[in-house]
């Protein structure tokens, strides 16, 4: 793999970091959070992020839940597959229902019924990609909603507020991401406007025990920058680290490029996030370069559209190769969808575009990606990362199996 060296044996790690001081919240639970590396081997590690609301086991991927729902899914079907935390949107939350009301309400924990870990993005990067009539300034980003066309205005402050409101465990800091390819300049300007941004978050932030704060490295494909954005982030201090401002566009090999130096360059002690993030092979690269902690939309939006990944690739369950295959979707799948129906009935309830289509396809591909995640925690714990890594890629590349 580019760029990767692997260890016969894992290096154990004994890393314990108290992100926040012990106290007793209201129910008598104590509400410390923390960090501990249990193996590394080469630069992928494995460890365990312990909040109030539970651990997040690393490498983590958090399924999006855009607006309070993972879309064609029940909370408890989502837990169901693996996953620990989900992801929630600042953006779309703020305008609909709003924060304000999620608060009344309970929280977004009670609102939507998920009562794990939640991390929330800050809203930057929507708001550039789509939101209108955007206004950029060194205060924050006035816009118009893509829903009403109502006028708002999110800052750190404002997106620090909401996301309080919301009740996130893990807590984004507001930033700026410039789609690439970008010049150099624009790039530079937006990296020190996101690291001015991440010092006003963290004071927005406050003292918040049981709750996290995640900084955020830009800099684009350029190293200088990315070490320049991760001594600024260092120097206010945070509670996890993400690297931001990638998978918008640049390819999986610039991608990868970056990775190469850019998760290094930020605290070993702490967790490592790469947001929106991303394909199979993209998760597995990353892994690989010491990432911790990933988010995308694929495996659900990829389900609702017929695409269905396995451990053979991915395949498109409205060819009609599928419509007279008694087989699942993948044999070696323990999923209810796999457990349970054939490919010839997912391929007839998506031509008849039934709900149930959407529903279990995207089961089985969340299930996917968490058990793609639990191998590479079992993998680095045993010093068998390289080798796992080689076997994903050669399945991978023969293909799904052959038609009946």
């Amino acid at each position: 793999m580019h760029g990767l060296q692997a260890k016969a044996e894992p290096a154990r790690v004994k890393s314990a970091l108290s992100t926040n001081a012990v106290k007793p919240g209201k129910s008598g639970r104590m509400t410390q959070t923390s960090f501990t590396l249990h193996a590394s081997d080469g630069r992928a590690r494995t460890g365990v992020i312990s909040t109030p609301r539970g651990d997040i086991r690393t490498p983590a991927f958090m399924p999006v839940g855009t607006a309070a729902t993972v879309k064609a899914m029940l909370p408890e079907s989502v837990r169901e597959t693996g996953a620990d935390i989900l992801l929630g949107n600042t953006y779309h939350l703020m305008l609909r229902p709003t924060a304000e009301r999620i608060d009344r309400l309970g929280g977004l924990h009670v609102f939507m019924n998920w009562q794990r870990p939640i991390l929330t993005d800050s809203g930057g990067f929507q708001v550039m990609s789509l939101a209108s009539l955007r206004k950029l300034t060194e205060q924050g980003v006035s816009f118009k909603s893509h829903i009403d066309g109502s006028k708002h205005m999110l800052s750190p402050e404002r997106s620090m507020e909401i996301q309080r409101l919301l009740g996130s465990d893990i807590v984004m800091c507001f930033d700026e991401c410039p789609a690439l390819p970008a010049d150099r300049d624009r790039i530079a300007e937006s990296m020190e406007l996101s690291m001015r941004w991440a010092a006003r978050s963290k004071a927005a932030f406050g003292d918040r025990p049981g709750h996290m704060l995640f900084g955020i490295q830009q800099g684009g494909l350029e190293q200088d920058l990315r070490q320049h954005s991760a001594e600024a982030l260092r120097e206010i201090g945070f509670d996890g680290y993400a690297i931001g401002g990638l998978a918008v566009g640049e390819g999986q090999e610039a991608m990868f490029g970056c990775l190469d130096f850019a998760p290094g360059q930020l605290p070993e002690d702490r967790p490592r996030y790469l947001m929106g993030v991303g394909k199979p092979d993209d998760i597995v690269g990353a892994v690989a370069r010491g990432v911790d902690m990933m988010d995308c939309v694929l495996p659900s939006r990829s389900g609702r559209t017929g695409q269905v990944f396995t451990r053979l690739g991915q395949l498109n369950i409205k060819n009609a190769r599928h419509q007279d295959d008694p087989r699942p979707l993948d044999e070696s799948c323990g999923c209810p969808t796999c457990r349970n129906y054939s490919r010839a009935y997912l391929h007839h309830v998506f031509r008849s575009q039934e709900i149930i289509s959407s529903m279990l396809l995207t089961w089985h591909n969340l299930h996917y990606y968490q058990e793609l995640m639990d191998g590479m925690r079992t993998a680095i714990a045993k010093g068998g990362f390289a080798q796992w890594a080689s076997e994903f890629h050669a399945q991978r590349a023969q293909g799904d199996i052959d038609p009946l």
